[in-house]
This record gives structure tokens, C-alpha cells and sequence, in this order.
């Protein structure tokens, strides 16, 4: 089936987050690209599924923990990324950012600190902050327009006792790199070194640009594998965010256990929603198709945005994305350094609604991140509005 992503999807109405709850500062009649879900219409077999579930006319309590869906996220993950998992392993978990907090509960305790590679998904700091943790930064080194780790600065970080946990974000996000297979590896031999938990938040994995390979953390770590936990879900791949499930891989026995009971027993949030496993489970066993679809439209789509770039905007860089649906874009050729400038000319005189970089960390100051996830005229628009707006107050 050939998709038309070209589509404008009106999604007043619905209750979408990206529309009713804009960035502050931002006008109500704001181009959103903030929020990360896309502005495309979900693959055809995940809305036949969900109609053919309304059909049954009953909504009852649902079960996670079954053949059924186990072997279906298996079978995605071997698919894929050659990534053998046994069911067992995977739990459930209503979102990825509910699942991160959680895995905070369980291996860390109120005062400890997380480590965290910024510029990073904000939440990631914002969660261990307001649980009572303290996040301490190993910044990614920008350097000739991309990035990398700085492994020396995370051994020093992992050596101190304080520092429980690494929060690995694989693909970046905001960043765009996928981390190769002798990165991960560094990353892990350090926390093995001082036996340090790795929380792997790998829910972009399946946005890639052409020719770009992924790998997963436990293909490279399998002696580690008892100390990391995985994050991954439909949702950034087949736009079902709203569908609140994700699937998080916890090896070590123990710790798996801990999890079930502060899920199942204290907070009691171990059950998906109905619809949420129905869509989950069809665009694992039948949205490929879509998928592949999907990741060359927005291939096409950081290509405009890099040429619009370089002809009408030559200050601004977009770094060479390798995943996710995010540009994530330094006009600091323009600003300076002055964040609450850009975010004023982009707020006020563009009007479009971005992701402001400086809520990434401070090495995102000057930075715009942008969803890209919609229609070619959208994202034409939003360029447009930006160029406009930066020639008239610059």
C-alpha cells in the first residue's frame, strides 16, 4: 500500500496535546511542531485492528502477560535488529518517561545521583529531580557539527559513589546520533568497570536514515546484561503515544521482580489499555510496510531542511541526523548564545511553537528542536516563517 503522507490531518478537536497545550510564551495560533508525535495517519492495519476490536463491543480488563503479545514484540525485536529476547524478560510499562521513574524507584534511592549526557529529552533530568534524585551532567562534546561522548569525563562520573545510574538515550534525543556498536561498548565498560546501572531509553530506534544501522545495547553487553534496563515502545515509531504502552526489558531476575511488585502491588499501573494492546500488536505484526514509508518521507524532509538552510539560513547548522523525527537545529550563527532572544522571534514573530534548546540543558542554548513528523507543506511553511522572521529582527 502506498502511503500519502502528504496528508493534512485536522486534529482539532481530539484533545491533541500538541495543539491544546502549546510551549509558554507561544500564541494560540502557533504552528506546533513541539510535542514529538507525528502529524501523519497511522498505518492502515492498525486502524482495520482497532475497528475490528470496537466490533467486539466489550472493553474489559486486558491481559499483558501473554503468548500472544510476548511473541509479538519478540518477533519485532529479532526481526529488526537480530535481537533475541526471551518473553520473560519484558515487562510492561504505561509510557517510557512513567517507566524511567519507576526504574529510578527501584535502583536508586532519594539523594542519589543520576548521571545524564546533555544536551538530553528533558525529562530524563526533570523526573530524577522532582523523585528526590540529583542529576549530574556528562555533556556530550559538540564538536565540527555533531556530536560525541566524552568517555573520560563518564569514567570520572561513574567512579564517584554518589552516581547510581547512566541514563543512555540511544538514539539521541535531541542530538540525532545513533550510537554504534564500539560507543555502546565504551559506554558499557565503564559502568561495568565501577558496576553502575544503564538505563537505555531506545524508543527511536526504529526512525533511521537510510543506511544507518542500529543496535541495540544488549547485542553488545551480554556479559552486562543483569545491570541494564530497556526501554522501548510503539509509540514514536507508529505514532501511538496516546496508546500508553511500552515494553521495558529487565534481564536480572531480581531487580525484574522488584518491578512487578511496585507495578503490580504498590502503584498498580501492570495492565494496558485494550486499544492500546490491540494497536501495539498490529503495527508490530503488520505497519513494516508504513514504517519503511514513513522513515524516507522524513529522510526527504531533513534534506529540505538542510537545503533550505544552507540557501536562506547559512548561520544556522542542523546536525546530521541519524535518527528520530527531531532537527535539532543551531542558530547560534544569529543569537549568540542568546536563547531567550531566539525563542522570542520564534514565538512571537515566526509563530511557530519548537522545543526551545535550553530546555535540553544549557549546551542546547541557541538550539531549536523541531518534529519534522508532518506533511512536506507544513514543514516548508515552518521555514519559511523562521527565515521571514530572523531577516526582519536580525
Amino acid at each position: 500500500m502506498k502511503y500519502n503522507f502528504d496528508e493534512i490531518v485536522d486534529r482539532r478537536g481530539t484533545s491533541a496535546t500538541k495543539l491544546e497545550a502549546l510551549p509558554k510564551g507561544a500564541p494560540a495560533d502557533a504552528l506546533s511542531l513541539w510535542v514529538a508525535d507525528m502529524d501523519f495517519a497511522c498505518a492502515e492495519p492498525i486502524i482495520k485492528a482497532l475497528h475490528e476490536r470496537v466490533d467486539k463491543r466489550i472493553f474489559g480488563y486486558t491481559l499483558y502477560e501473554t503468548a500472544e503479545t510476548k511473541g509479538t514484540i519478540v518477533n519485532w525485536y529479532k526481526k529488526r535488529y537480530n535481537w533475541d529476547e526471551k518473553p520473560e524478560n519484558i515487562v510492561f510499562s504505561p509510557g517510557i518517561v512513567s517507566g524511567y521513574v519507576y526504574l529510578l524507584m527501584l535502583m536508586t534511592n532519594e539523594g542519589d545521583n543520576v548521571v545524564v549526557q546533555r544536551p538530553i529529552y528533558y525529562p530524563f533530568t526533570d523526573r530524577a529531580v522532582d523523585n528526590g534524585r540529583k542529576a549530574v551532567d556528562n555533556p556530550l562534546i559538540y564538536e565540527n557539527g555533531t556530536y560525541r561522548m566524552d568517555y573520560d569525563d563518564l569514567d570520572r562520573k561513574m567512579a564517584d559513589p554518589a552516581n547510581k545510574v547512566l541514563v543512555l538515550c540511544s538514539p539521541h534525543n535531541p542530538a540525532g546520533r545513533v550510537w554504534t556498536a564500539d560507543e555502546l561498548r565504551k559506554v558499557v565498560d565503564i559502568c561495568k568497570k565501577y558496576d553502575k546501572w544503564i538505563i537505555c531509553d531506545e524508543i527511536h530506534c526504529d526512525l533511521l536514515r537510510k543506511g544507518v544501522t542500529f543496535t541495540p545495547i544488549l547485542n553488545v553487553a551480554p556479559d552486562y546484561a543483569d545491570k541494564i534496563a530497556v526501554c522501548t515502545a510503539p509509540s514514536k515509531t507508529f505514532n501511538l503515544a496516546g496508546m500508553k504502552t511500552s515494553n521495558i526489558v529487565i534481564r536480572d531476575p531480581e531487580m525484574r521482580k522488584k518491578w512487578l511488585t511496585l507495578t503490580g502491588k504498590i502503584l498498580n499501573v501492570n495492565a494496558p489499555s485494550t486499544l492500546g494492546l490491540t494497536a501495539m500488536c498490529a503495527a508490530y505484526n503488520e505497519g513494516e510496510e508504513w514504517l519503511e514509508q514513513v522513515n524516507e518521507y522524513i529522510d526527504g524532509n531533513f534534506a529540505f531542511i538542510d537545503g533550505f538552510l544552507k540557501q536562506y539560513l547559512p548561520k544556522a547548522h542542523m546536525i546530521p541526523s541519524e535518527g528520530t523525527y527531531l532537527a535539532w537545529i543551531d542558530f547560534n550563527g544569529y543569537v549568540h548564545g542568546d536563547a531567550e532572544k531566539l525563542e522570542k522571534i520564534m514565538q512571537q514573530k515566526a509563530k511557530v511553537a519548537l522545543d526551545e534548546g535550553y530546555i535540553f540543558g544549557e549546551a542546547g542554548r541557541g538550539f531549536e528542536r523541531i518534529n519534522i513528523a508532518a506533511p512536506r507543506s507544513v514543514i516548508e511553511d515552518c521555514m519559511n516563517r523562521i527565515r521571514g522572521a530572523i531577516e526582519e529582527n536580525l
